[in-house]
């Protein structure tokens, strides 16, 4: 089974992503981790990688499909493969397409702006240990102090609202756009169209994981 996941930052993809990965017997593949083992182990694709990371600038698509194509031919993906994080772009998308890296299903977990700020804006965690807190859902016994050694808990930088807002503009202006993509594909007739799912990412985790469960047995 090959797929997609989609959704804004906070809206739970890592938490499903695991399950689904157990539960299929798949590997997650992300965009980072690929370029990151492909520096280390100093494949010709990892050596123009390294240059251009070493010059701090973006790498190109064509590198990251030539990264793709050579990652799922590995035996781990011999049963279909979970993205995570990519394609992020339509350039992206339209590529994996043209090379015909066919997809099964495209997932979006849907949750609006406000409760993703909510989400994340109330991250708090507590350096030492990294037991993480939050200020609605789990808050510590004690405001502003860890449950175990009373030190003072903080909130990282990326989770400053303004922060979460320049990320959650960045999501719908390069990836958001998949959604509306996806769903043309879908509707187009095409035999290899992949099956675009919406699933309520404001349920809690569990129930998430069963509505895309349901979806993918079906």
């Amino acid at each position: 089974m090959r797929i997609i996941l989609l959704g804004s930052p906070g809206a739970g993809k890592g938490t499903q992503a695991k399950f689904i990965t157990d539960r299929y017997h798949i590997p997650q593949i992300s965009t980072g981790d690929m370029l990151r083992s492909a520096v280390r182990q100093g494949t010709k694709i990892g050596l123009q990688v390294k240059t251009i990371m070493d010059a701090g600038q973006l790498v190109s698509d064509d590198l990251i499909i030539a990264l793709v194509e050579t990652r799922i031919e590995q035996d781990d993906c011999k049963n279909g493969f979970l993205f995570d994080g990519f394609p992020r772009t339509l350039p992206q998308a339209e590529a994996i397409r043209k090379k015909h890296i066919f997809i099964d299903f495209v997932i979006e977990i849907a949750v609006d702006d406000e409760e993703i700020v909510k989400r994340l804006s109330g991250r708090r965690i507590h350096p030492g240990s990294g037991r993480v807190y939050h200020l609605i859902y789990s808050p510590p016994r004690i405001p502003n102090k860890d449950d175990i050694t009373g030190e003072d808990i903080i909130q990282r930088e990326d989770d400053s609202e303004e922060i979460i807002r320049e990320r959650l503009e960045v999501y719908h202006q390069q990836t958001k756009p998949l959604v509306r993509y996806y769903q043309s594909w879908q509707h187009s007739a095409e035999p290899r169209a992949p099956h675009f799912v919406r699933i309520n990412g404001l349920a809690n985790e569990l129930e998430v994981r069963d509505q895309i469960f349901s979806a993918l047995n079906n």
